[in-house]
């Protein structure tokens, strides 16, 4: 094992503790960007993702505009950094009102070499409680990659399936991406920069988040089935999806109802994220 390899290994087992009001613009203003109606007094599920956000001073932030690293999440020495994708147990539902308290541990780490260089994985697990009654469990992975190469051949993208029960057709504009940028105090650059984002990261245009996309994933399972109760979701973020363009949310429920077979892809009809929902 590596010598920096040993040092990232040193934030396992790391917690942190954060508490948060369930207070409502959150949740309206995510509604009102979504172009649905918010009702009732709970938090709609993967909404619990506009609270317990990490808030750092300007003096903190990196160059890509994340707080620097070293603090909780371990000091990653390599300048991409992405969401991959996640896992998510429901218990019940967060309420309006409530206070709540979410518990976070570095639970794994793990250093590979991909086809497009270093990869460095890092699982953080999250409970959340509140009146005395856990909410959900999540696992949520992170990927940090190196930066481009200018010889590195692209993955050949995956077509998505076909046959979806249901879909929805999503502008991804920058204006959908600053909003929830803004929700979700996320100031990770290639959301919004688009000099940074394709000079900097080398990508062809502002990054759609993956969280936005798994929350629209669910949310067309809240259109489809709105009587279903949730009970788990996972999903895995295969290949970026860019703004100024559309791109489409697909699903298809198992013969019976319990399991949803969910993916995302773009407007070249390739495969962008993959997730399954399971409901009663």
């Amino acid at each position: 094992m590596s010598d920096s390899h040993k040092k990232l290994d040193d934030w396992l087992g790391t917690q942190q503790v954060a508490e948060d009001h369930i207070t409502a613009f959150p949740l309206a203003a995510l509604a009102a960007t979504l172009d649905r109606e918010q009702s009732g007094d709970t938090v709609p599920p993967l909404w619990h993702w506009l609270y317990f956000l990490p808030i750092a001073p300007m003096s903190e932030a990196g160059p890509d505009g994340h707080p620097k690293r070293g603090d909780f999440l371990p000091p990653v020495p390599l300048p991409r950094r992405m969401w991959a994708g996640g896992r998510v147990t429901f218990h019940a539902p967060l309420k309006m009102g409530e206070r709540a308290t979410r518990t976070s541990t570095i639970a794994n780490i793990e250093d590979k070499t991909g086809r497009s260089g270093r990869l460095v994985f890092v699982t953080v697990q999250h409970s959340i409680e509140a009146g005395g009654e856990l909410k959900l469990e999540e696992e949520h992975d992170i990927v940090y990659r190196d930066a481009p190469q200018a010889d590195t051949r692209p993955q050949q993208p995956q077509l998505a399936p076909q046959g979806e029960s249901w879909s929805r057709t999503i502008d991804a504009n920058p204006v959908m991406l600053f909003r929830y940028s803004a929700l979700t105090f996320n100031s990770h650059r290639i959301h919004y920069d688009y000099p940074y984002a394709t000079q900097v990261e080398a990508y062809p245009g502002l990054v759609v988040h993956g969280p936005l996309i798994a929350t629209l994933l669910l949310d067309l399972v809240r259109r489809e089935r709105p009587d279903a109760t949730l009970q788990s979701f996972a999903f895995k973020a295969l290949r970026p999806t860019f703004a100024d363009h559309t791109f489409k949310v697909c699903g298809a429920p198992s013969a019976d109802g319990k399991t949803i077979d969910l993916w995302a892809k773009d407007h070249e009809g390739y495969l962008t994220m993959r997730a399954t929902a399971g409901i009663e």
